[in-house]
């Protein structure tokens, strides 16, 4: 079945129409947002969004204290191209995305980060990414998840898979590395493919099978303890202690993937291992990739203390490849209290949905 065209890309390509049709000369004034969204039907956020496209396309100007006007004119495009291709529509989100941030508040803050910041979003970020985002996580982490620590043990990079990377790296590639199975596929994909030997281990209902993580030969455990993908399996408090005591052991470290703990349905969200750990032998990951857009190819990395001095020797080298600008968005929507606010929000739909279902919202786990 075909979807239905979002409101604001339907207005503005009506007013595209009129405009390149000649209905709307250049020069002449364009509806404010409230008459627009009075004579159209639509709401005056509708209005407002389209009406930014029309300027950002180049079909229209914002003159203060006077309004918008229209600045095409056929005269004006190159010779060789007198039709103006037609933009191509980008895919709408799908339902898998329904948890993806809301965008009249995401382009408001990308809005006033152009504003506020200016040129200094083209200027290069330090190799482990932005003060203003690591500060703000920082203040995140201890406030949700029981995380302490400071700036200087946050790693900002473009996704999950680069920070696996980036964290076998940093552990080295002469180790085995033990992995969930199933487990999300790209995880073995990125240890693979950099030569290094997996180690299975069968997750159970409730974790990694006692007598597998007894056995293992790894040195390092990979674990996304919250809910492991595709099985959705969530290890319990007793399995996570598990995981630290077989941490204790001398030179092994684990990879605690929070794959999706911010829609966790408890009134209290569960400790991590990092927090939780009296090593520091845990390193900490998680993205924006499922609490913000699919195309915030964003995510971090908490360092334990003692890690600090062999990154920066192994791979403190390496440049930020994040932009200042996607940073500087996501530092606005945390510190603004937006994203906290969106998180909330989403939780609050699915304990409804699961009340709905007759499920019974968890308290706790054993």
């Amino acid at each position: 079945m075909k979807k239905e065209k979002p409101a604001y890309l339907a207005l503005y390509e009506s007013l595209r129409e009129e405009i390149l049709s000649g209905a709307r000369p250049f020069g002449s004034r364009l509806p404010s947002r409230r008459s627009l969204a009075r004579d159209r039907g639509v709401s005056a956020v509708t209005a407002d969004h389209s009406i930014e496209l029309l300027c950002e396309e180049g079909y229209a100007e914002s003159r203060p204290r006077s309004g918008y006007y229209v600045i095409y004119r056929e005269a004006d495009s190159f010779a060789l191209s007198p039709v103006r291709p037609e933009r191509q529509a980008l895919p709408a989100l799908s339902a898998g995305d329904r948890d993806a941030f809301p965008f009249p508040p995401l382009a408001r803050v990308m809005r006033r980060v152009l504003t506020e910041y200016g040129e200094a979003i083209l200027v290069r970020p330090p190799n482990t990414g932005c003060t203003e985002l690591k500060d703000a996580l920082c203040r995140y982490l201890a406030r949700n998840r029981g995380i302490r620590v400071s700036s200087d043990q946050i790693v900002i990079g473009a996704g999950a898979e680069y920070l696996y990377g980036l964290a076998l790296e940093l552990l080295g590639s002469g180790r085995i590395y033990g992995i969930e199975a199933p487990s999300y596929q790209k995880i073995e994909q990125v240890y693979r493919s950099r030569g290094v030997q997996v180690a299975y281990c069968p997750l159970g209902k409730d974790g990694i099978l006692s007598a597998s993580l007894q056995d293992t030969p790894a040195s390092v455990l990979h674990v996304t303890p919250f809910r492991s993908f595709p099985s959705g399996v969530t290890a319990t408090a007793s399995k996570r202690r598990e995981y630290l005591r077989w941490a204790s052991e001398p030179d092994r470290y684990i990879v605690e993937d929070d794959y999706e703990s911010e829609f966790s349905l408890l009134r209290k969200p569960e400790e991590t291992l990092f927090a939780a750990a009296p090593h520091q032998n845990i390193i900490y990951l998680n993205t924006f990739s499922r609490t913000v857009s699919p195309s915030f190819r964003v995510g971090y990395m908490v360092l334990p203390r003692a890690l600090l001095p062999v990154f920066e020797l192994r791979v403190g080298f390496y440049s930020c490849t994040v932009p200042a600008f996607e940073q500087y968005v996501l530092a606005e929507l945390i510190s603004s209290g937006d994203f906290e606010r969106h998180i909330n929000r989403i939780r609050r739909l699915e304990r409804k949905a699961a009340e709905d279902r007759k499920e019974p919202v968890p308290a706790g786990k054993s």
